[in-house]
């Protein structure tokens, strides 16, 4: 089959305005920036609130809210896949990002009004599901304006700039939390949500190569009508993205109940207004680390190997899963949560990487990324239900070693089964 070389919106090829893929870069800065919060949601400050503040009147305790963060989760989990394949079927892609950036916040913002199991279930579902679309729509975008070479680096800076992101907002919430009580939380998560909205409304629509961005080649063009693979068919295809979708499930199901069981272990040491300030330094110091690390990864990892980093990220996290159970001094949390900077750090930079580069010239990379966020959803969904009920039966450690031990057998699938996907992928400058 002929193929041809297609010139590209930005400028990868014909001679594009610098200018304009300046722009593009800041906007895409900017939106990492500001959806950092707002794409994860409430996260450990649910827990918070829902034990510290709303236990005491209707009865909550880690179980329960538990159990609501599994049911959003599954939510989220399951709008993953449909979320993959809608970007890679719509070029109004900036549109989709605005619409789950508003639906998002009103279901965060309204959990102060609402009392209830159902209402606060059906709030946290809601922004869950359409939170899904932001990893896909975020990476498709990256990737349809800087094309698949300069993608690694690309995502480095992104992972960066959302680190710095959840960062600068962790220690508002920390603050305000502080003086105001944990309440705040869901207006600052507003107030970021309005300039993420302006972030991708500065970012030029026309400049996104969707054909790039549905994982095609550079030299490669596809009917971008045509519907997507199924899972099984991707799956069939290529094995390697079952054993990466594997790997993340163990890697979110030891990592996603951390800080939270970290957080619930504060309110009842020190109360909920200091716990809520203490999980902020926590998050604040995790994602400062996490910064660096983006960066070496968008520079190094395909340098280096995405194998040996993998495996890197899952020994720290095993590690951190011990080195909680040593004391519940707050300064030792906080300093054990710094680990996460460094395997949250590779997980989150390397995700959309590994399966650009497993699916590159498919053109089915969002629906890929998807799926992948499903398994991936599905380990962070069970993560609390899981944590919270293995402290209510035998403690917090017994909880903590749990998880350490789910996280060496992720190393161990790494380590014995994964192959390497950084072949054939060279450094080019980001855009």
């Amino acid at each position: 089959m002929t193929t041809m070389a297609v010139a590209h919106p930005s400028g990868r090829e014909g001679g594009g305005r610098k200018d304009g893929q300046d722009r593009n870069g800041r906007a895409l800065d900017a939106m990492n920036l500001f959806l950092a919060d707002v794409r994860d949601g409430l996260g450990p400050y649910l827990a918070i609130y829902l034990v510290a503040v709303r236990g005491p009147t209707h009865g909550w305790n880690e179980a329960t809210a538990g159990l609501v963060m599994t049911i959003a989760g599954i939510a989220g989990l399951l709008a993953t896949t449909p979320a993959g394949a809608l970007i890679d079927r719509v070029h109004a892609k900036r549109a989709v990002l605005v619409t789950a950036a508003v639906l998002v916040t009103l279901a965060s913002v309204s959990l102060p009004f609402v009392g209830g199991f159902a209402a606060v279930t059906a709030t946290q579902s809601l922004a869950a599901a359409a939170a899904a679309v932001f990893a896909p729509g975020i990476a498709a975008v990256s990737l349809g304006i800087v094309g698949p070479r300069a993608f690694t680096r690309r995502v480095g800076r992104n992972e960066a700039f959302n680190h710095a992101g959840n960062a600068v907002a962790a220690a508002l919430a920390g603050l305000l939390a502080w003086k105001f009580g944990p309440v705040v939380v869901f207006w600052l998560m507003g107030g970021l949500a309005a300039l993420s909205i302006a972030a991708i409304l500065r970012l030029d629509g026309t400049a996104i190569d969707h054909a790039a961005a549905r994982g095609c080649g550079d030299d490669e063009v596809q009917d971008d009508a045509r519907p997507p693979q199924s899972l099984r068919q991707l799956l069939i295809g290529t094995p390697a993205l079952g054993i990466f979708a594997i790997t993340c499930f163990l890697f979110h199901l030891s990592n996603a109940a951390m800080l939270p069981s970290v957080g619930q272990l504060l309110a009842r040491e020190v109360g909920s207004a200091q716990a809520t300030s203490l999980v902020a330094a926590c998050i604040v110091g995790a994602q400062l680390v996490m910064v660096p690390v983006a960066i070496l990864m968008g520079k190094f990892a395909d340098r280096w190997g995405h194998r040996p980093v993998l495996l890197v990220g899952l020994a720290v996290l095993a590690l951190r899963g011990v080195l909680y159970t040593l004391s519940n001094a707050p300064g030792w949390l906080l300093f054990v949560q710094l680990l996460d900077g460094v395997g949250a750090g590779i997980f989150g930079a390397l995700l959309p990487v590994i399966v650009a580069a497993i699916t590159r010239g498919t053109g089915r990379f969002n629906v890929a990324q998807g799926a992948v966020a499903t398994v991936q959803g599905l380990g962070g969904a069970f993560s609390t239900t899981l944590a919270g009920a293995v402290i209510v039966w035998g403690g917090y450690s017994a909880a903590f070693l749990t998880l350490a031990v789910i996280a060496a057998g992720g190393l161990a699938l790494v380590a014995l089964k994964m192959p390497e996907t950084s072949e054939g992928l060279g450094p080019q400058p980001v855009r």
